[in-house]
């Protein structure tokens, strides 16, 4: 069992002493938290609970949670430019209008797939709104495969279909110069690159980037920090990675105290700390009791990098 504030000295990417603080700073048993977005104007962080069916909002002032339920898996929320948020909830692109608690759908997409459902999103430097797809989870990462495909939602309310034959649409960045889109579907165990034409929204030329290693286990949300390093949680893998994408190298692993770490995201008044969703779906209880803090969302500091400010939906 780890305490709730504790310390792992371990080289930094410029091979300095760099001290590493890990904190569980939500403490509520999230089914599956994801898609963390940082809120500047509100000093806030922003995520879903997926099988929770709901949007929370965690003020870091405050230290106080506000929720949302709305009824249906809720893959990924993103900020909108004119006030409110975006959702993929179900298999539908939707507002949410926080205040109302009121969710109006946009567009659907998957209609043949009943059994389907989106899954992890991000804006784009433009505004459009990316999320995919991908079947629901027969047990948690066990899925029919190939169901799934990548959309996005663009400013006009239209829906673009980039691919299909996705196991686990997740993780999604893109580069500082906004040239490179990188991506992860789940199963395939990698994070992947394309072009990315950022006036038309087009993806090209698909490359790996990196392969996960046996004890990584399962690649999951990621974001990308001012360097333009990729940090992906791995999912029953219990740790982060820093990735360099030209290289293809892991530079950095950061251990968490829960195995079920699924995204990240920077943020804070610098954007220097990190923050961790975690799940606490189809734990026992043993497992629940040998990490009390699974579900909870996280906070690391000290890593030495800042990220950049998260985009916001354009429509």
């Amino acid at each position: 069992m780890f305490p709730l504030h504790y310390k792992r000295w371990i080289p930094s990417v410029h091979q300095e002493m760099a001290c590493i603080k890990i904190e569980c700073v939500v403490r509520d048993k999230y089914r599956i938290g994801e898609s963390p977005v940082w809120e500047e104007k509100h000093g806030s962080l922003l995520y879903v609970d997926i099988t929770g069916e709901k949007v929370c909002r965690w003020n870091t002032v405050t230290n106080q949670v506000k929720e949302v339920h709305v009824g249906h898996p809720v893959g990924s929320v993103v900020p909108r430019r004119s006030g409110g948020y975006v959702l993929a909830v179900g298999k539908r692109f939707a507002f949410l209008d926080w205040e109302q608690e009121t969710v109006t759908e946009i567009a659907s997409v998957d209609q043949d797939k009943a059994n389907n459902r989106f899954n992890d999103g991000k804006v784009d430097p433009a505004g459009r709104f990316f999320s995919g797809t991908m079947a629901m989870e027969i047990r948690p990462a066990e899925v029919e495969r190939h169901q799934g495909s990548l959309y996005s939602l663009q400013t006009d309310h239209s829906v673009v279909k980039h691919f299909d034959q996705v196991d686990i649409s997740n993780g999604l960045a893109w580069s500082p110069d906004h040239k490179v889109f990188y991506y992860i579907d789940s199963l395939s165990f990698a994070v992947d690159a394309f072009d990315y034409n950022l006036q038309s929204g087009k993806i090209s030329n698909r490359r790996l980037v990196y392969k996960l290693e046996q004890e990584e286990a399962i690649p999951d949300g990621q974001c990308i920090d001012a360097e333009g390093k990729l940090w992906v949680a791995c999912y029953n893998g219990g740790r982060v990675l820093r990735i360099d994408p030209e290289t293809g190298k892991r530079i950095q692993t950061v251990k968490l105290p829960v195995d079920k770490t699924t995204s990240c995201c920077f943020g804070g008044k610098d954007y220097s700390e990190l923050y961790v969703t975690s799940a606490a779906d189809a734990m026992d209880e043993e497992w629940k009791r040998r990490q009390p803090e699974a579900g909870g969302i996280f906070k690391i500091t000290g890593l030495g990098v800042k990220g950049l400010p998260p985009y916001s939906y354009g429509g």
